[in-house]
């Protein structure tokens, strides 16, 4: 659906890396007949992270433009997708079925109240069994801590894979982050440059697949990304 055909057009980014068996699932989450009723039409792209399975595949099929970003790494992946879309509002979620999309209509009216940055909280919200481990939060709190204090701004939940903006917003914020500081990156962005950003909670669920990633060695980095925006 192009954005002629409604009033306004979402964007809704979905950063993957080998997530053939979840990215479908998110793309069919996507709320499209309810904002379609409120004259909002939707563009999906996916980021294709350099896939060695079939996510790219799968994500045609359910109808998402596919970018495939060679160099690989979460920063450099959404960067190129703020790029190359076309929507009034812009919606980052991760592709692993983690995040509910259905929050996106209810993010979407905060956005259109005169918010800049709508953020989806897990740690204000309900994060289910199985979904984050002790030893996660412990470290999701920390960086918290360190963004409040750092930045003297409300916020609970940095790390959140869930975020809203309007594309103006996606336009102007200065982004170099190659890896998951990406979240870093975007609050230190947001926040020094005056956005009026909120938060709701969100249902945060188990990941229906295995996880590649060290959490201690990417929550160093976000702490260190966190520093070093801040005094540059």
């Amino acid at each position: 659906m192009g954005k002629n055909e409604f009033d306004k057009l979402v964007s809704i980014v979905l950063p993957a890396l080998n997530e053939e068996e979840t990215v479908g699932r998110v793309i069919d989450e996507i709320p499209k007949e309810e904002l379609a009723r409120r004259g909002v039409g939707v563009e999906v792209v996916v980021i294709d992270n350099n896939s060695t399975d079939g996510t790219k595949e799968v994500a045609q099929q359910k109808g998402a433009r596919v970018i495939v970003e060679p160099d690989r790494g979460k920063g450099r992946a959404v960067r190129a997708a703020f790029r190359s879309i076309d929507g009034d509002y812009v919606f980052m979620l991760d592709a692993d079925y983690t995040y509910p999309a259905t929050y996106i209509p209810a993010m979407l009216d905060l956005l259109e109240d005169s918010w800049d940055v709508v953020r989806g909280s897990r740690l204000g919200g309900q994060i289910e069994a199985g979904a984050m481990s002790r030893l996660n939060r412990v470290g999701n709190h920390l960086l918290v801590f360190m963004a409040r204090a750092l930045y003297g701004a409300e916020i609970s939940d940095l790390c959140t894979g869930l975020w809203g903006f309007r594309r103006e917003v996606v336009e102007s914020l200065k982004l170099d982050s190659t890896g998951f500081e990406l979240e870093a990156d975007i609050f230190a962005e947001a926040t020094k440059r005056r956005y009026r950003a909120t938060e709701i909670p969100i249902r945060y669920r188990p990941r229906p697949t295995p996880s590649t990633h060290g959490s201690w060695r990417i929550g160093f980095r976000i702490g260190r990304a966190l520093v070093i925006r801040r005094f540059r």
